[in-house]
């Protein structure tokens, strides 16, 4: 039997939702808010979703973007409100149809039926309401984030984001694809506001050094169960910017390759950094390190130590970055 799951805080409409639909050989099963659709859609994975927009915790359009997090359910929205904006935005945020009050239940028969066709034609393979990455284990359905045993708390925002990039773990997400699906269809271009989120991410994951959340520069992001390939001498395999940027990838320093010009920096990024210092030295030396002053020097000395043994400081050595961003 197909189950619909019916959300809309009015009772005497879900009242006669359930007795029409049943009628019609439907397994109906209701809830009164958003956030408890949200739940009962994890717990009963119905086949269609009858979502109005009108509710009295969460809007009905931020309902549908959740439910795309992780899944693919048909989604038929009721809503007593003719706006062509609004339909827009309801489409656009992953509803599959649009149907205005007051309707006709054969209206509603017709349209749930045209749904399952298209929802088989598709056959989208079931999405687990859970991801892991490593350590990390994003609950979608629940909106929680926990790191090896410890849970983790995130913004709304930070929690859509992380939830996206464990959905696509692996594939390098581009700047425009996740404002679009994280930020909503009216971004793409906002690419300062990845950079932001991207920093509080790392530091409340522990992902300083960035071997989970890895930047591709000038393309996107990338949540990988993976650590960086590490090279002899201890330096990390670098990756050219396929944009022509340089090297990206950060060394076991943490000093990520150069930024995009004219972007600011997130309100928590800390540090300049240093001079000079983009190639690779000579064998031994790591990779970016500055160049010291004539190669080998007497016995007793270091090498590539300057001459007097005072071990100077290079020119605007003092910073690193705070992890690419």
């Amino acid at each position: 039997m197909t189950r619909v799951l019916v959300v809309d805080d009015d009772p005497s409409l879900l009242r006669a939702l359930r007795i029409g639909l049943d009628a019609r050989g439907f397994e109906v099963i209701v809830a009164y808010t958003g956030a408890e659709g949200l739940s009962r859609a994890a717990q009963a994975m119905p086949h269609l979703i009858v979502l109005d927009l009108g509710l009295p915790d969460i809007d009905g359009v931020e309902v549908c973007r959740r439910l795309r997090q992780w899944t693919e359910v048909p989604v038929i929205v009721l809503s007593a409100l003719d706006s062509e904006d609004r339909k827009v935005l309801a489409l656009d945020s992953g509803a599959d149809d649009y149907i205005t009050k007051p309707f006709g239940m054969q209206e509603l028969e017709a349209r749930l039926r045209v749904a399952l066709r298209h929802a088989a034609a598709r056959s989208p393979s079931s999405a687990p309401a859970t991801r892991s990455v490593g350590p990390i284990h994003v609950d979608i359905a629940s909106r929680m984030v926990i790191v090896g045993t410890t849970p983790i708390e995130l913004t709304a925002r930070e929690f859509d984001l992380l939830a996206y990039l464990a959905r696509n773990a692996g594939k390098v997400c581009t700047h425009r694809t996740i404002l679009r699906q994280v930020w909503g269809p009216g971004y793409g271009n906002e690419t300062h506001y990845l950079r932001v989120y991207a920093s509080r991410l790392r530091h409340k994951l522990g992902d300083e050094a960035g071997p989970l959340l890895r930047t591709c520069p000038g393309v996107g992001y990338q949540l990988v169960d993976e650590r960086p390939t590490r090279l002899p001498g201890g330096s990390v395999a670098v990756t050219a910017d396929p944009l022509g940027g340089g090297a990206a990838e950060r060394s076991d320093s943490g000093r990520a390759g150069p930024r995009d010009p004219g972007t600011v920096a997130p309100p928590d990024y800390e540090g300049a950094e240093p001079l000079g210092g983009g190639g690779m030295g000579p064998p031994g030396q790591a990779a970016g390190e500055p160049p010291a002053g004539g190669g080998m020097g007497p016995p007793g000395q270091g090498a590539g130590e300057p001459p007097g043994g005072g071990g100077a400081e290079p020119p605007g050595g003092g910073g690193q970055l705070d992890g690419g961003y």
